[in-house]
């Protein structure tokens, strides 16, 4: 009976390689939307990232895909097939969480077959599926182990190695490497796009953390109250945001208020500044990354250079940070020099001119008043 419900989907809007497709998806709990009319089309083998923060709508997409809760209206597709009819044990989708949920009683092989055995497989082909599994986290040897005698990075990949087992078409990964510290996180990031690569399968990755998105991603969608606020590449996310809240939390920017006359960005004392993007004329924001930015000469500044003085300067190793009181734009700006351009660090007073290149300053949308 169930497996009827399976139906056919129509043409796919994202193409032949369409793996999971969102469809007017709504959700609502009693009078407040989690999750705004969402269209969203996965291709089949991404690594993709839904990414935003706390209350966005990420998890709540997740959780709609493999089936813990249910759209209050739209349908949601995976390979060209209707899923949210189907109850989660039903669907071709596998889930690890933060928590990693391991049984405690069972040896590490014994976990990442439990699923198996509950399917019925015969013994041997369960078993021979698990060690592969096992020896695609690179955890082979730890098979006859406790769960209690593995380090937290070692049962996040026992959780991945059981999610995987049972050969999925989706991967969901609920912000997995939460619970662990930078560098043990920073080399599952690593293992995790490795394993990805192997296997092929799709992984959809909730996370808040922008720059494991970036790192392992090969899309993100960053969200906010409950909508895409922009879809695209770790890059274009990063180098074009579509808008100042993207700008803002992906990365680190810097803001000025300005004001567009005839394509030109002119700033607080009349100064026209090298921008980028086709704006009306009008009140518009010029985004600039600390890493675009360069220090000139305050004796004889370049065309479109803004003056200010240098307020704290901090060597992190691979770079200097610089913030500067820009009194001419009416604000601060965080500057951050890398390589050769860290030959000498400005000390605190200093008088410098600050210029970048106009591809490299972005007109976004005018800061919204308060209240």
């Amino acid at each position: 009976m169930v497996d009827a419900l399976l139906e056919e989907a129509p043409a796919a809007s994202g193409g032949a390689g369409a793996g999971v497709e969102l469809r007017g998806v709504v959700k609502r709990y009693g009078n407040q939307l989690a999750l705004q009319e969402l269209d969203l089309t996965i291709e089949d083998g991404e690594f993709f990232c839904l990414l935003g923060p706390s209350g966005c709508g990420k998890t709540t997409t997740l959780n709609l895909i493999g089936g813990f809760i249910a759209p209050t209206a739209g349908t949601i597709w995976l390979d060209g097939r209707r899923i949210d009819t189907l109850p989660p044990h039903r669907r071709p989708v596998n889930t690890v969480f933060q928590s990693y949920a391991l049984f405690p009683h069972m040896t590490v092989l014994a976990n990442v077959g439990f699923g198996l055995r509950m399917d019925k497989i015969p013994k041997a082909d369960a078993l021979q599926r698990a060690e592969e599994a096992l020896a695609l986290v690179g955890l082979e040897a730890y098979g006859e182990r406790s769960p209690a005698q593995l380090s937290g990075g070692q049962q996040q990949r026992v959780a991945v190695a059981r999610a995987l087992v049972k050969r999925p078409s989706v991967l969901l990964l609920d912000e997995p490497l939460g619970a662990l510290d930078l560098k043990l996180r920073q080399r599952l990031q690593l293992e995790l796009t490795q394993i990805h690569r192997e296997v092929g399968t799709t992984f959809v990755y909730v996370t808040h953390d922008q720059e494991e998105a970036m790192a392992m991603a090969t899309r993100i969608a960053v969200l906010d109250q409950g909508r895409i606020e922009q879809l695209g590449t770790p890059q274009e996310i990063y180098r074009r945001p579509a808008s100042r809240f993207v700008a803002d939390f992906i990365g680190h920017a810097n803001f000025l208020d300005v004001t567009v006359e005839d394509g030109a960005a002119v700033v607080a004392d009349g100064t026209k500044v090298p921008c980028a993007g086709n704006r009306p004329d009008g009140s518009a924001t010029l985004m600039l990354r600390p890493e675009v930015l360069r220090l000139a000469d305050p004796g004889i500044p370049p065309p479109g250079a803004l003056l200010g003085r240098t307020v704290q300067s901090a060597f992190l190793g691979a770079q200097v940070r610089v913030n500067v009181a820009c009194q001419s734009a009416g604000a601060s700006l965080e500057i951050s020099l890398h390589g050769q351009d860290v030959t000498t660090i400005p000390a605190p007073d200093t008088e410098v001119a600050i210029t970048w290149d106009a591809a490299d300053g972005l007109l976004l949308e005018p800061a919204k008043a308060d209240g």
